[in-house]
C-alpha cells in the first residue's frame, strides 16, 4: 500500500476540486491519504483522509502530490528535506514548468501504484549568511539571489572557493540549480541546463558592463558573495523568492550544493523537453503537441 501526503494551495484556480478528486481516486486504487492539520475543513467530506504536521508526514510518506504551481512545488519542496518521498505535482497554476501532470491527466494517478514513472534527482543550494556574529540558514530548490531593491545598482564580488571569480556592478546576482535554470536565471540570460545535472549557475542581473556572461561551477565549489554597497538598506538575499533578508556590508554570504536532494516524479522520460517545448517555446514556435 502507498502512502501518500497532499499539499495543496487553494489560493490556485481549480485546486480544491482538483485536490478532493485526487484523494479520492488514490483511495479507490488502495492507498493511503494523508495531509496537514490545516485542511481538515477543505476535506471534512472525505472521511478517509487522516491528517498530521506535513513536515512529519513526509517522513513517512511514499509520495508527496503538491496540487498548485511552481510555487507550491518550492514551498512542498523546502518542507520535505530529509525525507525519501518522491515528489509529484499536479498543475493548476499559470505555467507548471515543474509539475509531472496536469488536471486533465488524473487517470495517469494509477500508474504510481505500478510503477510506472521516472524519477528525477535534483539537488538543493544551501546558503549560509552570516550575520552580527550567527549563521542564518537557507535551502533552495532555484536559486539563491542577491539583489537591489527598486533597480538599485550596487558593486559586489564573487568568489568560488579561495579564488575571484570577479567583480562586478550589477543589480544583482542569481545563483541557480539546474532546476533553477528554467526560472530567473533564464530570464537574466542563463542557459537552459537538464535539471539532473549537478552544477551551480551564476548570472548576473542587469550588469553594468558588455561583455559578462553567465558561469558555470562544480557543485563541489563554495560560492562567496561580498558587496560594497553605501546604502544597505535596499540590498536583500533571498532562497526560491520567499522572505528577503537585508544583505549588509560587512555580512558575507556563501553559498554551496547542499548534501539534501529531492526526487521529482515524471510520467515521461522526456518530461523536461516536453515542457520546455510546451511552456516554453510554445509563443515562439507555436508548439502545439499535447
Amino acid at each position: 500500500m502507498l502512502n501518500f501526503v497532499i499539499y495543496p494551495n487553494f489560493q490556485k484556480p481549480n485546486a480544491l476540486p482538483c485536490a478532493l478528486e485526487v484523494c479520492q481516486r488514490l483511495h479507490d486504487l488502495g492507498g493511503t491519504v494523508r495531509t496537514d492539520n490545516a485542511y481538515r475543513e477543505a476535506f471534512s467530506g472525505l472521511k478517509f483522509v487522516k491528517y498530521g504536521y506535513f513536515p512529519l508526514l513526509t517522513q513517512e510518506a511514499d509520495i508527496v502530490i503538491a496540487i498548485g504551481g511552481d510555487g507550491t512545488m518550492l514551498r512542498c519542496a523546502r518542507q520535505m528535506i530529509g525525507s525519501s518521498a518522491r515528489l509529484l505535482g499536479i498543475n493548476t497554476g499559470h505555467l507548471g514548468f515543474m509539475a509531472g501532470l496536469e488536471t486533465t491527466q488524473l487517470d495517469e494517478l494509477e500508474k504510481l501504484f505500478h510503477g510506472e514513472y521516472f524519477r528525477s534527482d535534483r539537488m538543493l543550494l544551501e546558503a549560509v549568511l552570516h550575520q552580527d556574529g550567527k549563521q542564518i540558514r537557507f535551502h533552495a530548490l532555484n536559486d539563491i539571489v542577491v539583489s537591489g531593491l527598486y533597480g538599485k545598482v550596487f558593486s559586489f564580488s564573487v568568489m568560488a572557493d579561495n579564488a575571484l571569480v570577479g567583480q562586478y556592478r550589477a543589480d544583482g546576482v542569481v545563483c541557480s540549480t539546474p532546476t533553477g535554470s528554467t526560472a530567473y536565471a533564464l530570464s537574466a540570460g542563463g542557459p537552459l541546463m537538464e535539471p539532473e545535472l549537478s552544477c551551480i549557475e551564476v548570472t548576473l542581473i542587469c550588469p553594468h558592463s558588455l561583455f559578462n556572461r553567465p558561469l558555470l561551477l562544480s557543485s563541489e565549489r563554495t560560492i562567496t558573495i561580498r558587496h560594497t554597497a553605501e546604502d544597505t538598506r535596499h540590498i536583500c538575499m533571498s532562497a526560491d523568492g520567499e522572505n528577503p533578508v537585508l544583505f549588509h556590508a560587512e555580512d558575507t554570504l556563501e553559498i554551496r550544493k547542499s548534501r539534501e536532494s529531492v526526487a521529482f516524479i515524471s510520467m515521461k522520460n522526456s518530461g523536461f523537453f516536453d515542457s520546455v517545448n510546451q511552456k516554453l517555446m510554445q509563443s515562439l514556435k507555436g508548439f502545439s503537441e499535447t
